[in-house]
C-alpha cells in the first residue's frame, strides 16, 4: 500500500486537550473512496491542493470565497488521499467549514453573502466585457445556479457560528 492510501496517523498532541485549539484529532478514513487510477489519482490531488490554496486566498483576501474551494479540495482528496483528507477534515480553519457544510449546518449568513456577492460581482464584470453572446448567456446561468444553490443551503445560526 503506498503513502497516500494508507490511513493516516493521528499527530502528537498539542496540548492537554490532544490539540491546539481542544478538539481532538479524529481519523476519518473509513470515509475516502480512493480511485485506483494512478494517474486520476495524482489529478486529484494536485486539484486538491489547488483548491486549497483557493480557500487559503479566501481567508486573507476580502470577498474571495473560502468555503466552496474547501468543499471542492475534500471531495478530491476523499477521492485520492486519506491522508490528506484526515489533514482537511481536522484542520484549525478549514475543518469546521467542511464539518458543518457535511453535517447539514450550512453556511452563516455573512458567508453566504460574500460568496453570492463575490458571484454576482465577479461574473457581471466578467458578462460585460466578454463579447461572445454564447459564453454570456452560459456565465449567466451558472451564476444563477451557483447564487441559487449558496442561497438554499441551510443558515447556520449566529450562536453556533462561534
Amino acid at each position: 500500500m503506498d503513502d497516500d492510501t494508507r490511513p493516516a496517523t493521528p499527530p502528537e498532541p498539542a496540548s492537554a486537550g490532544g490539540r491546539a485549539g481542544g478538539r481532538p484529532w479524529v481519523d476519518y478514513s473509513h470515509e475516502a473512496r480512493v480511485i485506483r487510477n494512478p494517474a486520476l489519482r495524482g489529478a486529484f490531488i494536485a486539484l486538491g491542493w489547488l483548491c486549497v490554496a483557493s480557500g487559503a486566498i479566501g481567508v486573507v483576501l476580502p470577498g474571495w470565497p473560502t468555503t466552496i474551494w474547501i468543499i471542492l479540495a475534500t471531495y478530491f482528496f476523499a477521492r485520492s488521499s486519506p491522508r490528506f483528507y484526515n489533514w482537511v477534515m481536522n484542520h484549525r480553519v478549514f475543518g469546521p467549514l467542511i464539518r458543518d457544510w457535511r453535517d447539514g449546518k450550512g453556511m452563516t449568513a455573512r458567508a453566504k453573502a460574500v460568496a453570492v456577492t463575490t458571484i454576482v460581482l465577479t461574473i457581471t464584470v466578467s458578462i460585460t466585457v466578454i463579447p461572445v453572446v454564447w459564453v454570456k448567456a452560459l456565465l449567466l446561468a451558472i451564476m444563477l445556479i451557483l447564487c441559487t444553490y449558496l442561497l438554499r443551503l441551510p443558515t447556520k445560526p449566529a450562536e453556533m457560528a462561534a
